[in-house]
């Protein structure tokens, strides 16, 4: 005969102090996407996914970070690359291309500018000031409310 299990116990709270360290680890995610492209929104998922229950804080700029780099990061890459190969189509084609290629520099600024704004985001959250993203703070507040 086995014992009786008991039950799982909650994990504790995290302190002030861990709170805005996961918080910047999770703004600072973006930085991963340096080296591989891709990995920042899923290392701030799994910052949301591993703190949810432990801290509304952490899950708040988890889930803004991953909102943001979805967004930012990887629309704007794809963006990006989509600009550069019709202005490469357009060189090929009909030599218009050169004329486009000014607007697919700009375009291609829209990830580095990620970049800045996530590390900015770290910097406030381990000052502990309360960051939002533009306009992503606001659509992913309501969403963490209601759970």
């Amino acid at each position: 005969m086995t014992a009786p299990s008991s039950p799982p116990q909650a994990l504790p709270a995290l302190s002030p102090s861990d709170e805005r360290t996961w918080a910047m680890l999770a703004h600072l995610s973006v930085l991963a996407n340096l080296a591989t492209g891709f990995f920042g929104p899923l290392a701030a998922l799994l910052i949301y996914l591993v703190y949810k229950d432990r801290s509304r804080y952490v899950a708040y700029h988890a889930m803004q970070s991953f909102v943001f780099q979805l967004i930012w990061w990887v629309g704007g890459g794809a963006l990006a690359g989509f600009a550069w190969a019709v202005s490469g189509v357009l060189v090929v084609a009909a030599g218009l291309g050169c004329l486009l290629m000014p607007f697919a520099c700009i375009i291609t600024l829209i990830p580095m500018a990620a970049l800045v704004y996530g590390v900015i985001g770290a910097v406030q959250c381990s000052q502990g000031i309360d960051f939002r993203y533009w306009l992503v703070g606001d659509w992913v507040r309501p969403t963490l409310e209601s759970t």
